[in-house]
């Protein structure tokens, strides 16, 4: 037994803190957990799980159009009600908060409710009480940042955006990450005119180029209104809603503004600025292989080291941190490079490895095959939605080393490709992979001949 309190002392019941809270003590290390807001973090309460409910909803206005060609008809015209889905998300928000606590509990983990401070490399203080630990996790996630211009304060953030008290008619979003993506096609789908401002030429930079294109393309079709090339300049209030001005020169008159313009680490009032904790250059804590800070005893993982902001790689981080340092042996790095990930914008996008960019700056020679097709469904339902779908093949060794798609259930399907990807299997592999037919995702293995080279 050591002379601490605890053996590990994590603050933040995220994800990755209560996997890693859990794990360390199936160890038998004493574990304590001290959360000040809500269990389940970014991901439960403002992030994956309501957006993807909220992203279900938002489907339901392209099923009830296209159900006419199917034979399916309609009484009378669907109707939708925001404060049923947004009373709904609350109840099923508080179900799974019930599940984390129920989960920490079972596990022996003591859970502290308040914001704890670091006070040194060993010990750390919630609401006035002080407690000593053999190692300090912090995993508090980031927190959504608005930019500075005039009327700011009038936006709302994605923390905030849940639980708006009316639908907004009109919906605006800046940004142009995966979030303002998401939502503008959510607010859309639901029945908001809605309108995305990006200061870039096109949204979701670092994803494959044609990808990004041929998402544009569909939002568009779908009626979201594209403003690239142009920031806001100011908002104000005015007697019907908010008149935002953009630097173009433009003005939109709009109901709500989303500010989704990413996401910073929450390490306000931590102390760890006192105790001199290394960050990266945007802002993040810098760690090792082993999770360690620049103060060894200062452990950290998920979203406030600048990795891949998503909910499985700090869930895969807060396991391998256990490895490390309660259990025998020195486990092998993980694999940042074949992390699959989904945007839940309409259509969705799925998207494993290298883009094509990406590809061409690593491999002497590549080989892209694509397929852009009407899926089955639309030749009845009258919908002029497309499908890409898209590989990426290093030429010398014929490994594919990127997979891309954009269409319904991109997610879903790229999550078993990503298996065929990390596993380093070849064009060859995919090619005598028998398809299932009739599905849009046997062009995964369809595909024959190179679109370009």
């Amino acid at each position: 037994m050591s002379d601490f309190d605890y053996d590990l002392f994590v603050i933040g019941a995220g994800s990755g803190g209560v996997r890693a809270a859990r794990t360390a003590a199936a160890t038998g290390a004493r574990v304590a957990v001290a959360e000040d807001r809500y269990l389940g973090g970014t991901c439960v309460n403002v992030g994956c799980v309501p957006k993807k409910l909220y992203s279900y909803a938002a489907h339901f206005h392209d099923a009830f159009e296209d159900a006419g060609g199917f034979g399916w008809h309609l009484t009378e015209a669907p109707r939708f009600d925001w404060a049923t889905l947004r009373d709904n998300k609350i109840g099923e928000i508080k179900r799974l908060n019930d599940i984390y606590g129920r989960l920490l509990d079972s596990a022996g983990v003591r859970l502290i409710n308040g914001r704890a401070r670091v006070r040194d490399a060993h010990h750390v203080e919630v609401n006035g009480e002080c407690f000593s630990a053999g190692k300090i996790l912090v995993a508090v996630g980031g927190w959504p940042w608005v930019p500075d211009f005039p009327g700011s304060h009038l936006t709302v953030n994605s923390n905030q955006v849940f639980d708006l008290a009316t639908f907004p008619e009109r919906f605006l979003v800046l940004g142009g990450g995966y979030i303002a993506v998401e939502f503008a096609s959510i607010f859309n789908g639901l029945g908001s005119e809605t309108h995305l401002i990006y200061r870039g030429e096109l949204f979701l930079r670092g994803f494959d180029h044609e990808v990004r294109e041929f998402t544009r393309d569909e939002m568009a079709k779908k009626g979201v209104h594209l403003h690239f090339e142009t920031h806001i300049a100011s908002i104000e209030p005015v007697a019907g809603g908010l008149l935002v001005s953009m630097t173009s020169g433009e003005q939109l008159e709009v109901d709500a503004v989303l500010a989704a313009t990413g996401r910073h680490p929450h390490l306000a009032g931590l102390g760890l600025d006192a105790l001199g904790v290394a960050l990266t250059d945007s802002g993040h804590l810098e760690v090792n292989e082993r999770f360690e800070t620049s103060v060894p005893s200062i452990l950290a993982l998920g979203d406030v080291t600048g990795e891949p902001e998503l909910t499985p790689v700090a869930l895969a981080e807060a396991m391998q941190l256990v490895r490390h340092h309660f259990e025998d042996g020195e486990p092998a790095p993980l694999d940042y490079a074949h992390i699959p990930t989904a945007v839940f914008c309409h259509p969705n996008i799925g998207t494993v490895g290298l883009s094509e960019e990406a590809a061409r700056n690593q491999h002497s020679e590549i080989r892209v095959y694509t397929a852009d097709f009407r899926p089955m469904k639309h030749t009845l339902s009258g919908s002029n939605e497309r499908c890409l779908m898209k590989l990426i093949v290093d030429a010398a060794s014929d490994v594919v080393v990127g997979a891309h798609m954009v269409g319904e259930e991109a997610g879903e399907v790229i999550q078993g490709i990503a298996i065929a990807v990390r596993a380093g299997l070849t064009k060859a592999d995919f090619d005598a992979t028998v398809g299932i037919h009739p599905t849009g995702a046997e062009e995964f293995v369809t595909m024959r001949s190179p679109t370009r080279t």
